[in-house]
């Protein structure tokens, strides 16, 4: 049944029975309205807010409103988990001076994606994905491969993909422009924040 979104055909199922249930993880309202209606016509989705990676609590607040008001107007339910933004510190200061795609990033990927592999095997889901790989900033095999883990794991199908193909980021853009949501311009953490302020101000004067 699930695999990798775009090099299978839609999953098969009994109209008696439904869609395939889908726990969907997202993180920020855009990714979630696109990845959403990209899978609702193959899975009978229901998405997961579960970020402790977003600082500060105020930005996190944010993408949670704008999360719930993409659920009621997608008609998906949504699951929210805690913000357990300290157990995410605990788990990447050692590595706060890793660059953007590296491995503070693979932890922050395994945290959230065991979470929602957790989740929908408590819940008996018949999969579960993520948004992420719509963002270039993220690394979709390194997603899959860890969605992939969990899967086995936790005895729950993972459905690989990379949203950013087929010019999903661009059309993601422009759908979030045409639904007025919040786009932050940062991945969310301490220090993603940090390495936007810095780019923002530009080089030093020497």
């Amino acid at each position: 049944m699930p695999g990798s979104l775009y090099d299978l055909p839609k999953p098969r199922y009994n109209r008696a029975v439904g869609k395939p249930r889908l726990l969907l993880h997202i993180c920020c309202a855009p990714d979630a309205a696109y990845v959403i209606g990209l899978l609702k016509d193959s899975y009978d989705v229901t998405a997961y807010f579960y970020n402790p990676n977003i600082h500060p609590s105020e930005e996190y607040a944010r993408r949670l409103a704008d999360a719930r008001r993409v659920s009621l107007e997608l008609d998906a339910p949504l699951l929210e988990g805690p913000y357990d933004d300290e157990r995410w510190l605990a788990l990447t200061r050692k590595l706060k001076n890793e660059p953007e795609k590296g491995r503070r990033c693979d932890i922050c990927y395994a945290l959230r994606l065991e979470r929602t592999a957790v989740s929908a095997a408590a819940r008996a889901f018949d999969a579960f994905t993520t948004v992420m790989s719509l963002s270039p900033w993220k690394k979709a095999p390194a997603l899959n491969r860890i969605g992939r883990m969990f899967g086995r794991r936790h005895a729950v199908a993972f459905v690989e993909a990379d949203f950013k193909k087929k010019d999903g980021f661009r059309k993601s853009v422009a759908l979030s422009r045409g639904m007025d949501l919040y786009r932050q311009n940062y991945c969310g953490c301490v220090y993603s924040l940090e390495a936007a302020r810095s780019r923002s101000r530009g080089p030093k004067e020497t």
